[in-house]
């Protein structure tokens, strides 16, 4: 396994776990591929992802190709000759890159495959209430995250967990399937699996029956209270803490403002001092609070307590700080 070159490719803190773990191995990482430095922050200033600051840490050879077609990047892949191409939260490959080495191009992905194919496998397993995922490793093709798969990890996600949590939990466990598939990769086990065709995995019928993850995009983010209160609280979890499920807070005087919930919980009727209030006949979207440490909002079949929020340009707050600056006297609604 020693003697393969390897090339690299990742951009986001989740992808740096593999690649410290590669070297650590004392594996050959003959290049690092990431995304071109973009500008952040208030003063737009150009940042490095998260892996060129690892690598470069750790003195390797970095490459940011603006097109991953661009026959100059190409040839310099081609001038590296590498056995294998690692990928792990990169961008799609074109067919002349992942072609590329002898023995093929594997990414891991966040997911027990083929569910959740796509941009955000671990938000949308948690928005939709799963009890389990995992991760998988899979030889790149044509498709998106259609690949024959070479590994899976099963894992479980807590009924409270939120999708940063279980990040952080994938990210740590993540090494472990990476130098696994180097391995059997690097002793010629071409062995792998169809994805429609899983072991020890529950089958569908077909592959229109696994949920999809696509990016998710700012409609996912606002909560409509018209709707269960299990599934409101799976979509705040599941977008905590990046992007974060919001509401638009609409006051007495019709003044309104941008509320962004980071953590919240399924209200039970004998929850609080508030139990009798929450008897009353409330309409979806209408705000409970004693002004002091609870905030409810109703739901179409129950009541969420708010936990964690952010107003838009301010710190995030639990709901105790929210209250002292914030004042929710008389009737607010949740748009």
């Amino acid at each position: 396994m020693k003697r393969l070159r390897l090339v690299y490719m990742g951009t986001p803190e989740f992808a740096v776990a593999p690649l410290k773990a590669i070297i650590e191995e004392g594996l050959s990482v003959e290049a690092v591929v990431t995304v071109p430095d973009k500008p952040a922050g208030r003063g737009q200033k150009l940042t490095p992802s998260a892996v060129k600051v690892f690598a470069m840490e750790k003195g390797l050879r970095v490459i940011q190709p603006v097109s991953l077609r661009d026959p100059a990047f190409i040839n310099e892949l081609k001038s590296i000759n590498p056995d294998l191409i690692i990928v792990v939260a990169f961008r799609i490959l074109p067919y002349e890159v992942y072609a590329l080495p002898p023995l093929g191009t594997f990414n891991l992905h966040a997911s027990l495959l083929p569910a959740y194919r796509g941009a955000a496998p671990i938000q949308r397993a948690v928005m939709n209430g799963e009890s389990q995922t995992g991760l998988t490793t899979f030889l790149l093709d044509q498709g998106i995250d259609t690949g024959k798969i070479l590994f899976q990890k099963p894992m479980t996600i807590s009924p409270v967990e939120t999708a940063g949590e279980l990040h952080d939990r994938m990210m740590m466990e993540s090494p472990e399937i990476v130098l696994a598939t180097i391995r059997f990769l690097a002793e010629g086990k071409i062995y792998t699996h169809p994805q429609l065709k899983l072991v020890n995995a529950p089958q569908p019928p077909d592959a229109s029956a696994y949920p999809p993850a696509p990016k998710i995009l700012k409609s996912d983010c606002h909560i409509d209270w018209n709707r269960p209160v299990i599934e409101i609280f799976n979509q705040i979890r599941g977008l905590s803490p990046y992007p974060a499920a919001y509401i638009e807070l609409q006051g007495p005087a019709n003044e309104s403002f941008h509320l962004k919930i980071y953590k919240a919980s399924v209200a039970l009727a004998d929850l609080s001092e508030l139990a009798t209030m929450l008897k009353q006949d409330y309409q979806p979207g209408d705000l409970i609070c004693d002004g002091r440490k609870n905030l409810f909002i109703k739901a179409l079949d129950g009541f969420l307590k708010i936990l964690e929020v952010q107003l838009q340009g301010k710190k995030r707050l639990n709901i105790e700080e929210f209250l002292r600056g914030f004042k929710l006297e008389g009737h607010w609604k949740a748009l």
